[in-house]
């Protein structure tokens, strides 16, 4: 596999943040980051394919839109990555997503599996050119924050097209009834419709489990940070005691008293 070239990318002139980045390896990073934004595009279009209404596969289309979403992330992130050791991503003509033929959910499966194995190997062989350049951090980089996520994602569609197989889902664009019990009862497809829900903490338990939960407290509590791969906002929630006034202590007792009798 050959990475993708960037023929007119030139290292910025004077960057006084640049250290130790080859510029085999920007130039790579540049045409990876293209090649990065070109599957983003692609997953787009499949997704959009499987919202329209003779095909109407809405969970199928969003979990297709949220690994675009993923995929644009990836990329956006490669760019901040250049920009800190002092490069710059060139842009560049981002072609057309060449998924036409991907009518059925079985090719779009494969087609899907395809993009991540490529995307896979140009990792991997970027991996290897900044090993061979000196360039430890890039290496170190590349591993652990976009080489990890690929492979999950290709185990994640060799699972998808053994269970589509076995439903014989449509390969022609003709919906079958495997099409709609996979939208329905996949696992993977359901959870992908959750908006952000990796980005946040859970929610609070049922009423039953904070039973007693206002003894200790004496006012709101921040808690349960967390934010995604490290990157990425950090959300804090309230404790769902507060959310609760007539569990509270009036001094007396008799309000935390009824409240857990009420539960």
């Amino acid at each position: 596999v050959t990475l993708p070239a960037c023929p007119a990318h030139r290292p910025l002139p004077g960057s006084r943040v640049r250290h130790g980045f080859p510029p085999a390896v920007e130039e790579a990073l540049c045409g990876v980051t293209g090649a990065q934004l070109e599957l983003h595009y692609c997953l787009q279009a499949l997704g959009e394919y499987f919202d329209q209404s003779h095909v109407a596969l809405p969970n199928i289309s969003k979990f297709f839109l949220h690994q675009a979403l993923e995929e644009r992330k990836a990329a956006e992130a490669l760019m901040k990555y250049q920009q800190e050791r002092g490069g710059h991503y060139c842009s560049k003509t981002i072609q057309k997503p060449n998924c036409d033929y991907a009518v059925g959910l079985m090719k779009a499966l494969e087609l899907a599996m395809v993009q991540w194995k490529t995307m896979l190997r140009y990792f991997e062989e970027l991996y290897a050119l900044s090993v061979e350049n000196a360039d430890p951090h890039s290496a170190s980089t590349i591993k652990k924050q976009f080489i990890g996520p690929k492979i999950q994602k290709i185990k994640l569609m060799g699972d998808l097209l053994t269970n589509a197989r076995r439903l014989d889902c449509s390969q022609d664009g003709r919906n079958s009834l495997g099409d709609y019990f996979m939208d329905r009862l996949q696992k993977e497809f359901r959870t992908s419709i959750e908006p952000e829900s990796s980005d946040h903490c859970s929610p609070c338990p049922p009423l039953q489990q904070c039973t007693g939960a206002a003894e200790g407290l004496k006012g709101p509590q921040r808690e349960c940070y967390q934010h995604r791969n490290g990157i990425g906002p950090i959300y804090a929630t309230i404790h769902c005691t507060t959310m609760l006034p007539h569990l509270c202590n009036d001094g007396t007792g008799a309000k935390v008293k009824q409240g857990r009798e009420g539960l």
